[in-house]
């Protein structure tokens, strides 16, 4: 019988967490309860010095739920299933350069996303992250109890629609299904579906308005909401690596990739597992 070798070492004070001595190419169930585990407790979780493949990347995602393809990502040739985050030397816009979480437009938002590094720059290119638990935390009683009570519109067409950001962009020929942009409500607070804690849900880059309220009433609130949540003490920030992996809960954190490294190519692998409906 296998038994787990896999620990777990808190990143930084604000959020995530490293979980060191597994190998992903095969873990074994003890190791899985306990990527399980920091999965659910850190909202995003980061790993060093792995080998996967693709079909082994694939394999692994699928130990957590059915994969979404995405249907604006340009896909890899040979694997559906893994969008590809690139950036060519040439291009000055990247993909994800600001605060964000995956999939809020849709009416049941993506549990969360494998990313994989393929080919990265000498330097720069690290991803920001931030906790939406200790964000909703750290409000206001009054503040929590308004947003209790209330609904946010989410819509994918400002990025991805055909005058969109990124059809209007040096990125614009990778990017697909503009005619399959659309919308979603979600509360602004919910409960997450595996902890069961309050987070804040809601994004600068999908959030557009909360419902009842008018653009401007709304824009105040949210910029409120956004530079309170991205305060240092909720984000960490991740140096990517040769064989680094970062896996991230879209219901609990925000990203932000860094755009310092015109000049150099970077590719990233990412699967997205579906989610469901939240509350």
């Amino acid at each position: 019988m296998a038994y787990g070798t896999a620990t777990v070492r808190k990143l930084t004070p604000g959020c995530g967490a490293e979980v060191l001595g597994v190998d992903l190419r095969d873990p074994s169930n003890s190791d899985m309860e306990t990527i399980r585990a920091a999965y659910r407790d850190y909202g995003v979780i980061f790993f060093r010095d792995q080998e996967l493949t693709p079909e082994e990347h694939i394999s692994f995602a699928r130990r957590w739920g059915e994969i979404d393809i995405n249907k604006f990502f340009p896909a890899n040739v040979r694997y559906p299933e893994i969008a590809e985050v690139r950036k060519e030397k040439e291009q000055k816009v990247n993909i994800g350069g600001g605060w964000h979480t995956d999939h809020s437009y849709d009416a049941e938002p993506a549990m969360g996303s494998i990313l994989v590094a393929r080919e990265l720059p000498e330097t720069g290119g690290d991803t920001l992250f931030a906790d939406m638990y200790k964000a909703y935390d750290a409000l206001s009683d009054g503040l929590k109890e308004t947003l209790s009570a209330m609904k946010a519109v989410h819509s994918n067409e400002a990025a991805f629609g055909a005058g969109g950001f990124y059809k209007s962009s040096d990125q614009s020929g990778g990017f697909k299904g503009e005619s399959l942009v659309g919308q979603a409500v979600h509360p602004v607070v919910i409960t997450h579906p595996l902890s069961g804690r309050k987070a804040l849900y809601v994004n600068p880059g999908f959030t557009t308005h909360f419902v009842g309220w008018g653009t401007e009433d709304s824009q105040a609130l949210l910029d409120y909401l956004y530079a309170h949540a991205t305060q240092p003490q909720f984000t960490c920030r991740f140096e990517w690596r040769d064989g680094s992996i970062a896996f991230w809960d879209n219901r609990a954190t925000w990203h932000f990739a860094v755009n310092d490294y015109h000049g150099h190519k970077r590719l990233m692998h990412r699967i997205t597992i579906g989610g469901g409906p939240l509350q």
